[in-house]
């Protein structure tokens, strides 16, 4: 008798419908970012033949880093001990604070080795089809790291996209004022592009030819 085939609501893929425990890893590999129905079979099928001790390792490495990866309370970019490292180094120009929207905007950034000032990482951007606005973002954070008078400027490094210019264009109607200068990296970034994606000499060359807002 043929076995009976079920979808997956999650990844869209076909498995045997009294195999759960196969089902249900579908269904979390699909709900993955960039994880469509192929890519989820693929990878199931890699754990389901690999040996024990690697699909051990794997899910020891997801568990460790939920458990000891957290937000900065300062820039909340992500860390492991109470502070970021990028935080933590007395070396790093205090004056300059880089606003990026999110976390994996910081490693792009760093990459370049274009810039050794902080970071203040937003945690999204404006969206009001996504019904996210300011409040739901770090801006009051960033406002009180401003409050004191030692960081003399703020680099907007959001996307060059609708909702990463939304966003920059509200933070510097509201910093500057407080008499602190808003730049805005430069062209060298495509218009709808990912910092996450761009090269590091692109990516350098904006920051270095930022401009004022």
């Amino acid at each position: 008798m043929a076995q009976t085939l079920e979808w997956s609501s999650a990844a869209g893929a076909q498995v045997p419908a009294d195999d759960r425990a196969l089902q249900r890893l579908l269904d979390e590999l699909g709900r993955l970012p960039g994880i469509g129905p192929k890519s989820a079979q693929r990878i199931a099928y890699y754990l389901l033949e690999a040996d024990d001790e690697t699909a051990r390792r794997l899910a020891n490495a997801i568990l460790q880093v939920k458990q000891q990866v957290h937000f900065c309370p300062i820039c909340f970019n992500y860390a492991t001990r109470e502070h970021c490292d990028i935080c933590d180094d007395p070396t790093r120009d205090r004056s300059t604070i880089c606003v990026v929207s999110e976390p994996r905007d910081v490693t792009a950034i760093e990459r370049t080795g274009s810039y050794r000032g902080l970071y203040h990482v937003l945690g999204g951007v404006i969206s009001p089809m996504d019904k996210v606005g300011p409040e739901q973002l770090h801006v009051r954070e960033l406002l009180k790291r401003l409050a004191d008078g030692e960081v003399h400027e703020v680099i907007l490094a959001t996307n060059p996209d609708v909702e990463g210019e939304t966003t920059a264009t509200y933070l510097s109607r509201i910093i500057r004022p407080l008499g602190v200068e808003v730049t805005r990296l430069a062209s060298g970034l495509p218009v709808g592009g990912d910092l996450e994606y761009a090269d590091e000499v692109t990516l350098g060359r904006a920051i270095e030819a930022r401009r004022a807002l």
